[in-house]
């Protein structure tokens, strides 16, 4: 494991607030979702493919994705599984959720997979039961006090041992010009700009996580953390 116990304390106040209301974020995730999958095939798919490697997903588990958007990922992970596990998925957006469901019943994956649509903040789950919980580029969608709060549900959730894999903006490298431009441009446009970066590995790291694996990565000039935690 690369860490036991935190390096440093977050602040979570040198992180910028969300400002839109979930209401307004669910409005946009629908109205964006038919063009979504263009937007993370050509974005996102290359970190999503290298966390899923070292969450190192197996046969039999239960596993959770927050955020499933169009559901490419949660596909993946549903082939991982295979036909003795089973992937839960929630997400914020009917609109993605409705795609999602035309996507796994073409691919005759219904029966391992079974999706929600509602805020995260509060897990209709039972403690202790996924093996696995995976988030890409949606931590950093919730509010600031909201993070830990999130990764506490997550906690709960995830059995000991149990393995939470994140994507995500970061803030790890707080003084490059490209990221005080990306919190220029969302504090100047917080309801077209909403996810903004974060400290990553050190929020885990604060929630009680063990970091497994920490890599970092870019999305053209936007600094990302690839994560695993380990939950005590």
């Amino acid at each position: 494991m690369l860490s036991a116990k935190p390096k440093t304390k977050v602040n979570y106040s040198d992180i910028l607030p969300v400002s839109r209301s979930k209401k307004e974020a669910r409005e946009s995730y629908d109205r964006i979702s038919r063009f979504y999958d263009y937007t993370e095939g050509i974005f996102e798919k290359k970190s999503i493919n290298k966390a899923l490697k070292y969450l190192n997903i197996k046969e039999g588990e239960i596993v959770l994705e927050i955020g499933f958007g169009t559901g490419n990922a949660l596909i993946k992970i549903a082939e991982r599984i295979g036909k003795s596990g089973f992937a839960h998925g929630v997400d914020i957006s009917p609109k993605m959720l409705e795609r999602t469901n035309r996507k796994i019943n073409k691919l005759g994956l219904s029966d391992r997979i079974k999706l929600i649509s509602r805020d995260a903040i509060k897990l209709p789950y039972p403690d202790k039961k996924f093996n696995a919980v995976f988030l890409s580029f949606t931590l950093e969608l919730f509010d600031t006090p909201e993070i830990p709060e999130i990764l506490k549900e997550i906690k709960r959730v995830l059995k000991p041992g149990g393995r939470l894999g994140v994507v995500s903006l970061s803030k790890d490298n707080g003084r490059s010009i490209f990221l005080r431009l990306y919190e220029w441009a969302h504090k100047k446009f917080p309801r077209s700009i909403d996810c903004r970066p974060i400290f990553v590995a050190y929020s885990l790291e604060n929630a009680g996580f063990d970091i497994s694996y920490k890599k970092k990565a870019k999305i053209f000039f936007a600094p990302l953390e690839i994560i695993v935690g380990l939950n005590k």
